[in-house]
């Protein structure tokens, strides 16, 4: 009839849809969907990038198993892969743990959600460490290179094909070089990096005295293998393009190939770790509203289930970002 209302049958309902909720859900677990369908679209424009640059760039893209081959408290060990499988497993245990947790939560089993909460939390705590390691041997470097005036990076192998450190052959000069501050030159720039711990010429003169060293190039010479070019052929290619020392790895320099790679890097898995922190603090505070009794009170541990599905997310992410970084 003429100016009679519409009448939806949600009116006075503050989560329309009747009695049950739009597919089942509530209205936090709903947007929490929300939120992770565009977080998810965040990192897949992310992974793309990455992507098209990787195989753009593929003859030189550094090899996952010559980059992320140390192990904490091995020094010198070969173990390619081994640590971050060994992060991704933790969190990917993780998320079995805060599978449980929502389990009993549906059961009002408080104890068993605590206990789970609590491994959910350390899972992720140890990850974050595990993290902040990599990321620090990854600054620091192992080895050191020499980036060439072309801005290639050329590192040095002994007869065997095994990467040598420049503390292996190379000796520190007489000559004491300093690192300016601010106070102490008319031109500074607020980027200045730290200079490195040997000269170019340094370098050359060690590698000079050292007949059973060759270099090996940043082109992909077969799959999983660098190319290495003969000891005459290194000799006077480092002679005459040997440009400037690089140790470890940063926005602009690194001793593992181009510095894109270490961009990238740097970016996507500290946004990651940052949403793993997001997600261990969330935990935190949903932790102690357990152990206070808080959902106990509801009768309901929905927000358990609610930050499950983040943390399942972060988990997942971590899956596509381990691919893409260290296996493809």
């Amino acid at each position: 009839m003429e100016g009679t209302a519409l009448q939806t049958g949600t009116e006075g309902k503050t989560w329309g849809g009747g009695e049950k909720s739009p597919m089942k859900a509530s209205y936090g677990k709903l947007m929490m969907w929300f939120f992770l369908t565009s977080d998810a679209l965040t990192f897949s424009g992310f992974l793309v990038a990455y992507g098209f640059s990787r195989f753009k760039f593929a003859d030189v893209w550094p090899i996952a198993d010559n980059v992320f081959n140390a192990f904490p408290g091995l020094h010198g060990v070969d173990a390619p892969m081994y640590y971050v499988a060994l992060m991704t497993f933790i969190l990917i245990f993780s998320s079995v743990t805060m599978v449980l947790a929502v389990d009993a939560g549906h059961r009002l089993e408080k104890g068993k959600v605590a206990t789970y909460m609590l491994l959910t939390i350390l899972g992720g705590a140890i990850f974050l460490g595990s993290q902040a390691w990599e990321w620090s041997h990854f600054i620091e470097g192992t080895h050191g290179a020499v980036e060439t005036r072309g801005g290639q990076i050329v590192q040095f192998v002994n007869a065997d094909g095994e990467r040598m450190a420049l503390s292996d052959f190379v000796e520190s000069g007489s000559s004491e070089r300093v690192q300016y501050e601010r106070n102490d030159a008319f031109w500074f720039s607020s980027d200045s990096k730290e200079i490195p711990k040997y000269t170019i010429q340094e370098v050359k003169n060690g590698f000079e005295a050292n007949p059973d060293l060759m270099l090996r190039m940043p082109n992909n010479a077969a799959e999983g293998e660098k190319e290495i070019l003969s000891r005459k052929a290194s000799m006077d290619f480092l002679m005459n393009n040997g440009e400037q020392v690089v140790q470890g790895a940063n926005l602009t320099h690194n001793e593992y190939g181009p510095p894109l790679f270490a961009d990238f890097f740097f970016f996507i898995t500290g946004f990651h770790g940052f949403h793993v922190f997001t997600g261990v603090m969330i935990n935190v505070i949903i932790f102690f509203n357990v152990l206070i009794g808080t959902y106990e009170k509801r009768k309901s541990y929905e927000m358990v289930e609610k930050v499950g599905l983040y943390w399942h997310f972060v988990d997942l992410v971590w899956v596509f970002v381990f691919t893409f970084f260290y296996l493809v």
